[in-house]
């Protein structure tokens, strides 16, 4: 489990690096409710983007981006919602993006409004 926890810090901080470049504003990481967890809230131009960052070491079981079920999406999109109302982010259009990353080769995939 603790390997696990380490590779999911690894691409999430590679995630938050390519966001940064990319111009975006990293909010929060890790937020977590009852629900669901967020794994990293940023804000891009009018949007308020929720990142959900897939790993995997390689693609023998399907694209890391194929483990964002709709159970997930449900509970990132209610996830969401608490984390809007809480920090007053009615401004903002929330937008729902995943990002794969192959830890064997570093290469990352980013869907921008996958869900």
């Amino acid at each position: 489990m603790k390997m696990e926890k380490n590779r999911g810090k690894i691409a999430e901080d590679y995630a938050c690096e390519y966001l940064i470049e990319k111009g975006y504003e990293i909010i929060d990481r890790n937020y977590s409710e009852r629900i669901g967890e967020l794994d990293i809230v940023c804000t891009y131009e009018n949007y308020l983007v929720i990142v959900e960052v897939k790993a995997r070491t390689d693609d023998k079981f399907g694209a890391p981006s194929d483990f964002v079920t709709l159970g997930k999406q449900d509970r990132i999109r209610k996830t969401t919602e608490i984390y809007i109302d809480k920090n007053d982010l009615y401004d903002y259009q929330p937008r729902f993006d995943v990002i794969e990353i192959y830890l064997d080769n570093f290469k990352l995939n980013h869907y921008i409004d996958a869900f």
